[in-house]
This record gives C-alpha cells, structure tokens and sequence, in this order.
C-alpha cells in the first residue's frame, strides 16, 4: 500500500503540471492581470476545483498511509528523528489538504461576488491565494523536512537505495531553502524532483521495502 501510494503522488503531480501548463495555463500566465486570471478561473471553475481537489486533497489523503508505511520500515524507531519523521508527513499532509479545501470552497465564495463587484472579488481571491500558498503551495518547509528526516534515516540504516537517499537530501534541502523569501523559487525544484522521488520510493517499497 506504501509503494501503490509513493506512485499515485507521483502521477497526482505529473498530472496536475499537465493540466496546469494546457488548459489552466491562463490562469498562471503573468501577461493577464489579476482580474483575467480571476475570470478564467471562474469561467472554469469545475475544471479548478478538480485540479485543486487531486492535488492538494488527494495528494495529502494518499500522503497519510505512505507516512506510514515509511515509518514502519525502518528497524530503529526509538530515535528522536525516527520518531519526529511520522509527525511532520501527518503535518504536511494536513496542511495540504487544508490548502486545497481553502481554494475549492474560496472560488466558489468568490465566484458569486465577482458578478456584482468584481473588485473586491480580487481582493479576496488575492486574500484567498495568499492563505493557500502559505498553507501549502509556497513555502515547503514542512514536507522538506520530512523527506529530508526519511534520506538521513536511510542512510544511517542503509535502508533504500543510496542513490534515491541521496537524491532526498536534494529534495528536503531544497524545500526547507524555500522558507528564505529569496529562494522561494527552490519550489519549483522541491516540486520536480519530488517526483522522481516518490517514484522511486514507491517502486522500492513494493519490491521489497528495502531495496
């Protein structure tokens, strides 16, 4: 169940990137104003919500069983890392899906605003966004810490692979870095090279949980 997860929170971002850049790019693209992007979204809303649903709420749902079936492979669990390694995926999956749900039930609030007075609708889709990016979109420090915790365990325990450990501290590192306004940026590298990284987890955990 562990690795099945690894890989459908690798396939929930491979899709989620596609959709983003085809048929909700608009939404994303810095030559519209606030309030184009506003009105694509609106005038796509289910299309929204449904990119928002998979990959903040299933993306945190799926995120709980992987936490511990992770947990439980490694042979040592009596210290503190071990130990605080569970706390911050169940925080992470937490703030995800709250992220996500925040958005959801935030366009539609907004949706109903913007025929009316389609100013103070941008300020609150801005007020909205910036609430969901601070939960769970623009700073990872939460979930490189836990990724970070997993590549430091697995190599003190030689458990994994040493090349996907490795390419762990890359992705931790880099979502921790995230938390300097300056490097915020590291995101985007946080977010690619996850999913080689859950990839690789996942298809280890179902070989062997080992390998």
């Amino acid at each position: 169940m562990g690795g099945i997860s690894g890989i459908i929170e690798a396939s929930l971002y491979i899709f989620g990137i596609i959709l983003l850049f085809s048929s909700l790019h608009p939404a994303i693209d810095q030559a519209q104003t606030a309030a184009e992007k506003l009105q694509f979204i609106i005038e796509n809303k289910a299309k929204y919500q449904l990119w928002m649903l998979l990959i903040y709420v299933i993306f945190g749902i799926v995120l709980i069983p992987l936490t511990i079936a992770i947990h439980e492979i490694f042979e040592n669990n009596s210290t503190l890392f071990s130990k605080a390694m569970p706390v911050f995926g169940f925080i992470w999956s937490g703030l995800v899906i709250a992220s996500g749900m925040i958005a959801v039930v935030g366009i539609n609030a907004v949706g109903e605003t913007y025929n009316t007075d389609p100013n103070s609708a941008i300020t609150s889709w801005k007020t909205i966004e910036t609430i969901q990016n601070g939960l769970g979109g623009g700073v990872e420090i939460i979930g490189g810490i836990w990724v970070l915790l997993i590549s430091i365990m697995g190599l003190t325990q030689s458990i994994f692979n040493k090349g996907l450990n490795y390419l762990g501290l890359i992705v931790g590192s880099a979502g921790i870095l995230t938390i300097i306004p300056a490097l915020t940026d590291l995101g985007v590298v946080f977010g690619l090279t996850q999913i080689f990284w859950f990839l690789w987890i996942g298809i280890a955990m179902i070989k062997n949980g080992k390998t």
